[in-house]
């Protein structure tokens, strides 16, 4: 049997790095036998969690255009053209039978120099609107698969899939694991669980807003699970010396805290709205309208649109927050049919559905 060889590039946020790693364990579980690696940009967390892991990664030079006016601007051509020579020579070395692209910035080379090899790509977007990079990329990609409807304006119709977005399997089957989840995070059993979440990277609005309603939470009688992030964790590490508040910077076992929530306030990132479909906790969005094309929205309005979720956009944080979580927190009614109609969107099949069509590029 051949031994398959596949590079696959995402990073920058975990939204892109997720993804890929578990497309590469289900292609591992096809091909046990196979070869991977993965690239990233230098000095991008993708760095570190990829060989965390258990495959190996290779680093670009390469780093997004910023919005303003900066030296890293000026130097991105330099670092575009050094990525290009640098891709070049990893996928003539490595020699992959297909290179799959999750978004970040290191997938824009690595995808490009892989078409003028002539080496089958797949690009997989996690978004309701896509970046730059996809866009760019979709024109000589062989396969698109997509998480949302109705993205023919942006790429070619014919080479588009419905996957949904790959998501970690352990999330699929989280209600046989509530007991050993409170233990694991030394909860209280007798009280509901808020679970905050900012995004890998962390969120400065989320955080300003749960310092500030922190009493207001404590008072309704929750308890909160506080992932505030690496950036924000010494300035908001000391909440944990109140009672029934745990601070940390990252969760390593979100199969264990998305079966102790009961609630969960989280931003609208591609790969937590899809694991959140999922796990069908009573949620509320509140995307960050700091990233491209105000994307986060798009995607937590998906959702909300369909009565899965309630969504507070930024602007209107402190007129809605506490009238919302009220009405989340004592409305049973509401609890359920969030559950309900956001479970009726999860794609439990996504990664199985896109490494499938990666085999057809190979068999």
């Amino acid at each position: 049997m051949k031994q398959y060889r596949f590079i696959l590039s995402g990073g920058g946020t975990g939204g892109h790095i997720y993804p890929a790693i578990a497309i590469a364990n289900e292609l591992k579980t096809r091909f046990p036998d196979a070869e991977f690696l993965f690239v990233g940009a230098k000095d991008k967390m993708e760095m570190q969690k990829v060989p965390q892991s258990g495959y190996r990664i290779k680093g670009l030079w390469i780093a997004g255009l910023q919005r303003r006016i900066t030296f890293d601007n000026a130097l991105f051509p330099l670092k575009l053209i050094s990525s290009l020579f640098r891709a070049r020579t990893i996928v003539r070395q490595f020699k992959p039978d297909v290179v799959i692209g999750t978004g970040g910035f290191a997938s824009g080379p690595l995808l490009q120099i892989a078409t003028l090899l002539g080496i089958p790509t797949v690009i997989q977007e996690q978004n309701s609107f896509p970046g730059i990079t996809n866009k760019l990329l979709s024109k000589k990609a062989n396969t698109i698969c997509v998480a949302y409807e109705n993205l023919e304006r942006f790429f070619p119709k014919e080479k588009m899939i419905l996957t949904g977005n790959p998501v970690r399997q352990d999330v699929l089957d989280i209600y046989s694991k509530r007991s050993e989840a409170l233990s694991y995070f030394n909860l209280d059993t007798n009280k509901k669980t808020l679970l905050i979440l900012g995004g890998s990277l962390g969120s400065r609005r989320i955080n300003q807003l749960i310092e500030k309603e922190l009493d207001f939470l404590l008072a309704s009688g929750v308890q909160v699970f506080w992932q505030c992030g690496n950036f924000y964790m010494s300035e908001y590490r000391h909440f944990s010396e109140k009672e029934d508040v745990q601070v940390v910077s990252f969760i390593d076992r979100m199969d264990l805290i998305y079966a102790a929530a009961d609630f969960v306030i989280s931003r609208a990132g591609a790969s937590s709205v899809s694991e959140l479909c999922l796990v069908g906790k009573p949620t509320i969005f509140i995307p960050s309208p700091n990233v491209a094309e105000d994307h986060q929205t798009k995607n937590g309005k998906a959702i909300a649109d369909k009565k899965g979720a309630l969504l507070i956009k930024e602007s209107e944080l402190e007129d809605k927050f506490e009238s919302v979580f009220n009405k989340l927190l004592h409305d049973e009614n509401l609890q359920n049919n969030l559950s309900l109609n956001m479970k009726k969107l999860a794609k439990p099949n996504a990664t199985k559905d896109i490494v499938a069509e990666i085999i057809k590029l190979i068999k």
